[in-house]
């Protein structure tokens, strides 16, 4: 391929014009380009309006999440020729989240979310003199929970969701099984008060949509049911 077609859906509030989508040709300049290489190719050579969000650029701040071609991903670790169809990326915002212009969104309402279910470690005995000790096998329970970069993919792609504003979604849930599993933390019990309600854990319908979504091969569903074991087992 010489050139992709990037269909990029465009809102500007101020405009006071509703929603449209807008063709940008971009170059193949490189063999593995990534989808961040080409909007920055059409802001800094055709078109200096277009807004989205990056920074790191190495699929770690998870400031990039984006929709391209119906699935959320982060544009910055996704080669175009992985997901271009037909010479062409249809690219939207995440949806499910207010649109703030282009491919931008908000990210309060998601993120007052996660600072709802208490993500950090929560102790009631004295500070030992130094650290906090696991053992491997303790530490390793943590493996595929700790690595959530709050990239707003999983959520996002959730029917849950976008059905049910006050549902705190896989992200959140993810994050929380991560303090309740971890050994040195005391505060499960409250954690667990939060979740044992509808808008919770158990509004989670086992889509998986999250599993498919997430780009560091995270499982929230798994979490998920974590939670709703250990709810069940401290009920009976």
């Amino acid at each position: 391929m010489d050139s992709v077609t990037f269909t990029i859906l465009r809102y500007d509030p101020a405009s006071g014009k509703e929603p449209y989508y807008q063709d940008y040709q971009v170059q193949i300049t490189k063999p593995g380009m990534m989808i961040l290489d080409g909007l920055n190719q059409i802001r800094w050579e055709q078109d200096g309006t277009l807004a989205y969000r990056r920074s790191c650029r190495e699929g770690v701040c998870g400031s990039d999440g984006i929709n391209v071609n119906g699935a959320n991903m982060l544009t910055c670790v996704t080669h175009i020729d992985e997901v271009v169809k037909n010479g062409r990326l249809v690219i939207q915002p995440l949806p499910g989240l207010p649109l703030v212009k282009d491919l931008v969104v908000d990210l309060e309402d998601f993120l007052q979310k996660y600072f709802t279910v208490k993500p950090y470690l929560i102790t009631r005995t004295p500070d030992p003199d130094k650290e906090r000790l696991q053992s491997p096998a303790e530490r390793k329970k943590l493996d595929g929970l700790y690595e959530c970069i709050l990239c707003a993919c999983c959520s996002s792609s959730c029917p849950s969701y976008w059905a049910d504003p006050r549902y705190l979604g896989p992200s959140a849930l993810l994050n929380v099984w991560r303090f309740i599993e971890d050994s040195r933390d005391e505060g499960a019990d409250e954690r667990l008060d939060i979740l044992d309600d509808h808008h919770a854990s158990w509004r989670c319908h086992t889509i998986l949509n999250c599993v498919e979504a997430c780009p560091k091969g995270l499982n929230p569903t798994k979490a998920i049911a974590g939670i709703k074991k250990a709810l069940v087992n401290r009920r009976f």
